[in-house]
């Protein structure tokens, strides 16, 4: 009787640790930040972004160019023009900081936007190809290396690069 009790608790000792054992053996990690940041239509979408970024700037220059311009001809003939003239110019000096103001705001909504557009496609692939090669080599787990504090399991980042064509 002790013998089989002994025999049982070695039986359940052994197959919780074999689960175990299985189930570190199904987790992975893959560095998503280093797949991104060498994907070659990730590279374009970059330049992309800061093509339309430089063309918001040379506007947003030129605008800040043309509301100092005004400003500092208001300001030496302020003495003398009237006050009407004055307060029309004002008018038209906050008129112009608000028109700077909404371009700033609107360009930097687009560009938002735009990131969005060309990042998304380009996450969802590799996602499905971290799917694909995890499915692939058993893992049922397969985790992002910048959310891990310890990272000393299998690493899928060759294994996704290669699928991803690069």
């Amino acid at each position: 009787m002790k013998r089989l009790k002994s025999l049982l608790i070695a039986t359940v000792l052994f197959l919780g640790t074999s689960q175990t054992i299985s189930a570190q053996a199904k987790t992975a990690h893959v560095d998503v930040n280093e797949i991104i940041s060498k994907m070659p239509a990730m590279l374009d979408a970059q330049k992309q972004l800061e093509k339309l970024s430089a063309t918001y700037d040379a506007e947003y220059k030129t605008m800040a160019q043309e509301y100092q311009t005004k400003v500092d001809k208001y300001e030496k003939e302020a003495g003398t023009v009237g006050d009407a003239v004055n307060q029309t110019r004002q008018a038209e000096v906050q008129d112009l900081v608000k028109r700077i103001t909404d371009y700033r705001d609107n360009a930097q909504k687009e560009l938002q936007k735009k990131e969005s557009d060309l990042v998304k496609p380009l996450m969802d692939k590799i996602k499905a190809s971290i799917t694909k090669v995890g499915k692939a080599k058993g893992y049922q787990y397969v985790l992002n290396l910048a959310d891990l504090l310890l990272a000393d399991g299998p690493d899928l980042t060759a294994d996704v690069k290669k699928d991803l064509g690069f």
